[in-house]
């Protein structure tokens, strides 16, 4: 017996209803990854204490209030090449060995190439099938014709839009996948902020949808030469350095260097600075933009909720602080603290989060997201995916770390300041100088809910001391090295020992050893 027939119209239906569910077998079967879309945003000397943020409405309420912010983020060192090598390796300083921004001081040198650089975290990214992709400032000395130029691309990365040298809005060159790319001084095809996002943007539209992908962005604002683009170098027509806390203080008590600059200061030297710290504000407005425009194509494309989004600086600034004009390279909070700000999935919404991390922490809190299995990883920070997302994986806070710098200095006396004689850098008119050769220091910073102290030894003739206590002085105004309790100064100097000798776990594992011993 015979079933009842079909009109034509049924089985026309019943073909399409078939080949849509074939359609989606097919598709189904497809290996698509479950690992989650990564986005790292690292800024150029952009302070988190002294307003360096306030421009950014829209990564503020893209990232921040969406995910956490961390009020206590911290680079191990002030510096821009050791900061960034301190970003790639998770390590500190003194074990990948990059000291400053020379080729001489190991930055992008042939003993990075053959040796830290091969151990970065975008390799691990790299054979987890990750899509990686650069864009920006590597590293100071990347491009030197002496250590490969152009050619050299680190290994890990897909896709490389590498600046070559340092920071720069226009006239510069790029190596783009090992290839020599220069630009000039149009603001349409060249101004490199916006040159970086467009790139990130074509690259989101290019990538292949079965696989994960990590994009660093590393845009030149807010570094010297300040320069806006044109539509922004209007903004802030009235806006100062900031005149409260260190402000033009002198630096009595301190390092040598901070005890030099005139105090007051004088008024071209604050009209300078306030210039300065006005186009500051006007270069992060592209940055700002940026921000805006990645996470609205993320939305786009359908991959906003599986990408987490971190936006952090290399380093921080001061503008007058202790009468320095301007620079980094210092020991204290307005140098060493710098924006942190992350957005992905688990991390629930308009989170503050009080717990130190470091930017040596940024590696493997971003392999821990990709699953990788952090033990057999030597680096030195630790994961704090558990700080923003408890219930993704376990970890703990850190109460102490390390923060150190190696000097820079010119082997012959400044021309700006003769009378100091040899050993001086980054002078300015006045005889104010923002580094020297025994500018070279290590401190401990602790913050473990009982004590806000850092602890300082300067590698000078003087084995100069600076103790400060945060939560009664937060400004760093008052060093309290001959008040404090020797005890207190023996357990931080033994604190300083162990970290500086410290690598891979041993770093983590510091304070348990510590609890032994006392």
């Amino acid at each position: 017996m015979e079933g009842p027939t079909s009109s034509p119209g049924e089985r026309r239906a019943a073909v399409a209803l078939l080949f849509t569910l074939l359609t989606c077998c097919v598709r189904c079967a497809e290996p698509r990854s479950k690992l989650s879309n990564i986005v790292l945003i690292v800024a150029d000397d952009q302070d988190a204490l002294l307003g360096g943020m306030n421009p950014m409405k829209y990564t503020k309420t893209m990232i921040g209030d969406a995910g956490a912010t961390f009020v206590n983020s911290f680079t191990v060192t002030p510096l821009c090449c050791p900061s960034r090598s301190s970003i790639l390796t998770g390590r500190y300083p003194h074990n990948h060995m990059v000291r400053n921004n020379s080729l001489s001081g190991n930055c992008s040198s042939a003993q990075w190439q053959k040796g830290p650089e091969t151990a970065t975290f975008p390799l691990y990214l790299s054979k987890q099938k990750y899509q990686t992709f650069f864009a920006g400032k590597y590293l100071n000395q990347y491009g030197h014709k002496d250590v490969g130029g152009i050619k050299h691309i680190p290994p890990g990365w897909d896709q490389w839009h590498a600046l070559v040298g340092n920071s720069r809005y226009y006239n510069y060159t790029l190596s783009v996948n090992g290839r020599e790319e220069k630009h000039g001084d149009n603001y349409e095809k060249d101004y490199l902020t916006d040159l970086i996002t467009n790139r990130s943007l074509n690259f989101l539209d290019n990538r292949s949808p079965q696989h994960p992908f990590f994009m660093m962005l590393s845009p030149p604002a807010a570094h010297s030469p300040w320069t806006a683009a044109p539509h922004y170098q209007k903004s802030f027509p009235d806006i100062k350095a900031p005149r409260d806390g260190s402000f033009d203080k002198p630096g009595k008590d301190k390092h040598w260097l901070l005890r030099q600059p005139a105090n007051p200061m004088k008024s071209s030297s604050l009209d300078f600075l306030d210039s300065v710290y006005k186009k500051r504000w006007q270069t992060l407005l592209s940055v700002d933009d940026m921000v805006m425009q990645l996470v609205k194509k993320l939305d786009s494309i359908k991959e906003l909720n599986n990408t987490y989004i971190f936006y952090t600086s290399d380093n921080g600034y001061h503008t007058g602080q202790f009468s320095l004009p301007i620079d980094k390279r210092q020991l204290y909070e307005f140098d060493i603290k710098v924006p942190l700000m992350v957005r992905g999935p688990g991390i629930k919404a308009n989170q503050t989060l009080q717990a130190p991390v470091l930017n040596i922490d940024l590696a493997l809190t971003i392999l821990d997201i990709c699953g990788v299995n952090l033990s057999s990883v030597n680096m030195d920070g630790q994961s704090f995916l558990a700080q923003m997302a408890p219930s993704l994986r376990n970890g703990t806070a850190r109460p102490f770390f390390l923060v150190e710098y190696t000097g820079e200095g010119s082997l012959s006396a400044d021309p700006t300041c003769p009378s100091l004689g040899p050993g001086l850098s980054q002078c300015f008119p006045d005889c104010v100088c923002e580094d020297a050769y025994n500018n070279t220091y290590a401190c401990v910073r602790t913050l473990d809910g009982k004590l806000d102290m850092q602890y300082c030894e300067f590698a000078d003739s003087e084995s100069f001391v600076e103790v400060y206590d945060l939560k009664a002085d937060p400004h760093q105004l008052e060093n309290i090295v001959k008040k404090v309790d020797p005890a207190v100064l023996q357990t931080m100097n033994q604190r300083l020992i162990k970290l500086q000798s410290c690598e891979g776990k041993t770093c983590r594992n510091i304070q348990a050893k510590l609890d032994k011993l006392n």
